[in-house]
Formats: structure tokens, C-alpha cells, sequence
């Protein structure tokens, strides 16, 4: 995706960027301020457990996370600086390590901007969002320095106010391009929020909250993350060389009441999850271009490094914000490295094949208020990656992939001894420790096309079998691991551009995932998408007018493991209309759910207990789709 396309996309939250990834869902079940949930490949990704996330060279995903593995918040993302958004699905790429056995993505900023510029933009329940951003040359054909402001509140339709403030800024200074050249980057952003999570239906049905209603007034969380990074590249006839470093440091500060009084009927079930840490890394690679007997080969070698120093992830009892009982409370200094190499070869001019080999070493080392949940883990693991490329023939080229990749488990789980949850019945029995990387392997098969001028099409079947699954727990706000699963399935996706300025794409993923293991209760994965399907058209052909229509299609879910209960599907419609007055000013107004549907953006089904009732309860919990919303901007040139 390319800024280009991006601006004619209308957008509800920022990391909906990521559908541009095809079979890609973005959604929420809490306040604007936490991580949005994904769905890809018949995965509920959590916040990103299984979907690798990385922005100008930095990882997005928080390994050991106080909330869920492989925690990913973009509501720092700012859409109109991203230049470039290139994904990978499957594990067949030696470059992609932990969390991207679904997938993974890389996003950069622009290095510079053709003018600068300010924009304001207006909604319904106090929205309202500023940006100003601009680039300049330094003197004597120096580096570009580009800085970014971002300030936004709003309210949202819910019944609690949920008063999100957001401020954010980007300074980058970069010379040379992409390929040849260097950028340093800083950047901070924070945000507070009130949250309305997914409530029962029950609640709704008998009138005691509305759609938009709240059980808990007082859910919701502050975060905040800063960073420092570089990234620099060369390339020749002979060779390409990359390297970036990064440190961050992230706070969160969340309350959350998934049950309501189902533990503690006098003081509720809210729980506070307390992480914050330092993260330093850094990655680097250097290719090598060659000719062996008149065949064209490139190799690739390179590491990975991170360390994420956690010196506090915690887990918390409250009421109305305020603490009241422990769980636990951790500190954790987890360490990983990784190594890999690549080679591609050029056979013919209908063959070429890529054979690579990663490797990663992980180290996971844990203080708890628990002095039996201490203690250190270590784990290794290698992943053999395959494919080959059969073409082109007509414009038209098939390739096969095979490849193992992984997923980290919380460092937590892999030292844990006993349990020390007070709510559980089981408080300080043992417990069994989870292995720290869960491989998964995978295989593809598919085609790429280009028959006619200015159409693009990929159909692919592909299959991935995971050794451990996580899964969601409702009463607890976390996720656990559990049985061995398989996923399989077959994607299509279409790009024509009939005519200048007229783009049109769409893509249908179908797919099916079981557990590899039946215990009786059934087989389905809860929340495992089946079906996903989006159709866009852009226009702009320069002129004053340009505009983006997009229509998601959200299939049906399993939510319990003998599929008896499912959640709906669903079908959502966003328009974007733009104006260019002058060569100053541009107007633009979003249309959100344009055909105003009562949809889900999420469902649950779990047993919860309200204050009203005196047994818990099993069913369905959803957070509701907002309704058809407006959002006029107005972006000034300097």
C-alpha cells in the first residue's frame, strides 16, 4: 500500500491501515486507547499474538505482555506520514522471527513531505482531531528534517463518556532514500481512556443497559510509549546491507471487567494489568548479489537482537481504579537472538528457488511476589524455510512455500510452579509450566497473474498446523495455551485499474481451523474467522474531486468448541468523498458505516454474573460496531 492509496481510505481507527493486508480484520472490544483485536488466516490474533508488526524497524509486539503475548498497539500510527505498508503471510520468510507464524507486516513514514501542511477534523460526540506536520531541507543540501503533532479527544456513542485524549509527535531526520541512506527517529505519544468492553446481551435484552451501555463506568487505562531509532542502508551492483537499532520504553495502566460480579459480588471483578518496561534491539543484514556458472544468486545473511527489560508486569484486584489484592507481580528481563541466512537462486528464467535457515535462542529470566514462580528458562529453536517459482508463463507464475516458524509464550508461564490467582479454586496448587516457543509449519501453494494490462490477481491454498494454541479467557482477561490446531484454507485477491485514477480491489479468504486433539467438548477454535471478504474503488485523478469506497465482509464465528453457539456475520460499509478548493486547501468527509447496520465488532461467549444475579450466567457478550458517524477535515497548506 502506498500513501497514494491510503488517502482516499476512510478510516475509523488507525490501525485499521493494516486491511490493507487482504483477509485482514481489524476490530475492538474495549476503548480506543487499547490494542485492537486482528483476524487473519482463521486466527482470532488476540492483540497480535500470531501477526508480526514492525514500524520503521522497530517491533510493535510486546512479548511477556501484562495483557495478552504478542500485544500490539498502533493508536500510535499517524496514517499520513505512513509511506509504504509490505506484508508477508505464512512462516517462509527467514527475516520474519517470533510472532509471525500468520504473518507479518513493515511499515515506514515518509522522509520528507512536498508541503507542509495542517488539518483539522470534526465529528459527532466531541471527535476532533489536529495534526500539523511538515519537512524541511536542512542548509547546504543537508539531511531532511521532518516533525509531526498529533492531538485528538472523543467520546464516542457509548453511555460512559469515554473521554480519550491522545497526543502524539514524530521527529525524523533522514538523508539518501530508502535503499541508500540513514534516518533517526524519535518519537512519544500518550493517551488516557474510559472504556465500555464487551457487555451480555442479556443486559441489553432486558433493558437494564442500552447497545452502547456500560456495566463498569470505571474500565478503561492510560498508556504511553517513547522511542529512539536509527536505520541505515546501502546498496551497489554487488551487494545490499541493512541495519537499525531502536529503544523504547512502554507503560501501561489498564482496568478491565469482563464478568462483573461473577468472583466478588460485593466489590466486582475489575482487575488492573500493570507492564512497564525498556525495550533495546536491533537488526542487521547485508546481502550479497553473485553469478555461479552464468546463474544468478543473492544471499543473504542476518541477526536479530532484543532484550525487553520488564521491571514491572502486573496483575492486580480493584475496584472503581482502586487496588486491592494482588495476584502477582513480576519482574522479567527476557533476551532473544536470532540468526539467518537465505539463499536465491535464479536457475532459469522459468525457475528460481529460495532455501533459508533461521535459528533463535531465547532466555527468560523472572522475579515474582511469588518466590516459587521464580526462577529462569532458556529454549531454542530452528526453522528450515523452502520455496520455489515456476514462470512466468503468460504472465502468469505458481510458486510453492513450506517453512516452520513460532510464536513465543509469556516468560511468566514458563517459570510458574504454582497458581496465584486467589480467585481460583485451585489458589496456590502447582501448575503446568508452558514451553516458551510453540513452532508452527506451514505450506503454500498458489499463482500470481497479470493476463491483462493493469490487473493483478493471487490465488493461494495454504495450510498451518500450530503446536500449541492460545486462546482467550473471559473471567480472567488473558489468554493460556492449549491443544495442537491446524488451519487450512484458499485466498484470492483481485487489483484492476481500468482506468487512470479508477482502482478497484477485492479479496475472499475461506478457511477452516480445529484443534488437532478432541477432548470431547468439540473441536472448533473459539473466535477462528471462516470467512472474510472486502471489495474497495478509489478514485483521483488529480482533479478536485477523489473518494474511497470500501465494504468489509466479517463471516461467522464459532464461539464455544462444539460450535453451538456462533457469533453473527457482518457487512460494513465506509465511503470517503474529498474536495481540493485551491491549491491550499483540501476538504474531505468520512462516512462511517455508511447504511448505519446494528453490527458486532466482536463476541464472546463466557459465563459472567451481573450484581443483579445471583448465579453466573453463560452468554453472549459483544462490543457493538458504532453507528453511522460523519468526520469532516479540513487540511491547510503552508
Amino acid at each position: 500500500m502506498t500513501t497514494h492509496q491510503l488517502e482516499t481510505r476512510p478510516l475509523l481507527r488507525p490501525a485499521e491501515v493494516l486491511e490493507a493486508v487482504p483477509g485482514l480484520i481489524v476490530s475492538q472490544h474495549s476503548g480506543d486507547g487499547k490494542a485492537n483485536q486482528y483476524y487473519l488466516r482463521g486466527f482470532n490474533l488476540d492483540h497480535g499474538t500470531d501477526f508480526a508488526t514492525w514500524l520503521m524497524g522497530m517491533p510493535v509486539n510486546m512479548p511477556t505482555h501484562a495483557h495478552g503475548q504478542g500485544y500490539t498497539d498502533l493508536n500510535f500510527l499517524i496514517p499520513e506520514l505512513v509511506s509504504s505498508l509490505r506484508y508477508r503471510k505464512g512462516p517462509y520468510y527467514a527475516e520474519e522471527g517470533d510472532f509471525s507464524a500468520a504473518g507479518a507486516t513493515h511499515i515506514d513514514y515518509r522522509r520528507s513531505l512536498s508541503r507542509r501542511f495542517m488539518q483539522a477534523e470534526f465529528g459527532p460526540h466531541q471527535y476532533t482531531r489536529l495534526l500539523a506536520a511538515g519537512s524541511r531541507l536542512l542548509p547546504e543540501n543537508g539531511p531532511v528534517l521532518l516533525g509531526a503533532v498529533e492531538v485528538a479527544y472523543n467520546n464516542g456513542p457509548w453511555g460512559q463518556r469515554e473521554n480519550l485524549r491522545k497526543l502524539n509527535a514524530v521527529l525524523r531526520l533522514s538523508a539518501g532514500t530508502v535503499d541508500n541512506g540513514w534516518s533517526a527517529t524519535a518519537m512519544a505519544y500518550q493517551s488516557a481512556w474510559t472504556a465500555t468492553d464487551q457487555v451480555p446481551r442479556r443486559a441489553v435484552d432486558n433493558g437494564f443497559i442500552d447497545r452502547f451501555g456500560s456495566l463498569d463506568p470505571t474500565s478503561g487505562g492510560k498508556t504511553s510509549r517513547s522511542s529512539l531509532s536509527a536505520e541505515w542502508a546501502r546498496s551497489d551492483a554487488a551487494g545490499r546491507s541493512r541495519a537499525a537499532a531502536y529503544l523504547i520504553d512502554y507503560r501501561l495502566d489498564l482496568f478491565s471487567n469482563f464478568t462483573y460480579a461473577l468472583d466478588n459480588p460485593l466489590r466486582g471483578d475489575q482487575f488492573e494489568q500493570l507492564d512497564r518496561r525498556q525495550i533495546l534491539g536491533a537488526t542487521a543484514s547485508h546481502t550479497w548479489f553473485a553469478d555461479w556458472s552464468g546463474r544468478p544468486v543473492e544471499w543473504v545473511l542476518g541477526s536479530q537482537f532484543r532484550h525487553d527489560h520488564i521491571g514491572k508486569s502486573g496483575l492486580f484486584l480493584a475496584e472503581a481504579r482502586q487496588r486491592y489484592t494482588t495476584v502477582r507481580d513480576d519482574r522479567v528481563e527476557q533476551t532473544s537472538f536470532g540468526l539467518f541466512g537465505e539463499a536465491r537462486v535464479q536457475w532459469r528464467d522459468t525457475l528460481r528457488t529460495t532455501l533459508g535457515l533461521r535459528a533463535d535462542q531465547y532466555r527468560f529470566d523472572v522475579s515474582s511476589d511469588t518466590p516459587a514462580n521464580s526462577g529462569q528458562a532458556a529454549a531454542f529453536i530452528a526453522a528450515p524455510k523452502f520455496g520455489v517459482v515456476l514462470g512466468p508463463w503468460m504472465q502468469t507464475e505458481f510458486y510453492a512455500n513450506y517453512g516452520h516458524g513460532f510464536h513465543s509464550n509469556d516468560g511468566r508461564g514458563a517459570t510458574i510452579r504454582v497458581n496465584p490467582d486467589p480467585r481460583s479454586a485451585d489458589y496456590a496448587g502447582l501448575v503446568e509450566r508452558v514451553r516458551p516457543l510453540v513452532r508452527a509449519r506451514g505450506t503454500e501453494l498458489g499463482l500470481r497473474s497479470a493476463l491483462a494490462s493493469g490487473w493483478l490477481t493471487t490465488l493461494a491454498l495454504w495450510r498451518l498446523d500450530v503446536a500449541s494454541e492460545l486462546l482467550f479467557v473471559g473471567d480472567a482477561g488473558i489468554t493460556e495455551p492449549s491443544r495442537p490446531s491446524r488451519r487450512q484454507g484458499v485466498e484470492w485477491t483481485t487489483h484492476w485499474t481500468p482506468l487512470s485514477g479508477l482502482a478497484v480491489d477485492a479479496d475472499v479468504a475461506v478457511s477452516s481451523a480445529r484443534f488437532r486433539v478432541d477432548e470431547g467438548g468439540g473441536s472448533r477454535i473459539p473466535g477462528a474467522l471462516a470467512r472474510v471478504a472486502s471489495l474497495g474503488v478509489t478514485l483521483d485523478t488529480g482533479d478536485r474531486w477523489f473518494g474511497g469506497l470500501r465494504m468489509r465482509y466479517f463471516g461467522s464465528r464459532p464461539l464455544i468448541e462444539d460450535n453451538s453457539v456462533r457469533s453473527a456475520s457482518s457487512i460494513l460499509t465506509n465511503l470517503k468523498v474529498g474536495y481540493r478548493v485551491d491549491r491550499h486547501i483540501t476538504l474531505s468527509l468520512d462516512v462511517l458505516n455508511l447504511f448505519d447496520r446494528q453490527l458486532s465488532d466482536i463476541d464472546y461467549y463466557y459465563e459472567s454474573q451481573l450484581k443483579t444475579e445471583t448465579a453466573p450466567v453463560a452468554d453472549l457478550h459483544s462490543h457493538p460496531s458504532e453507528p453511522r458517524s460523519l468526520r469532516l477535515a479540513v487540511r491547510m497548506a503552508l
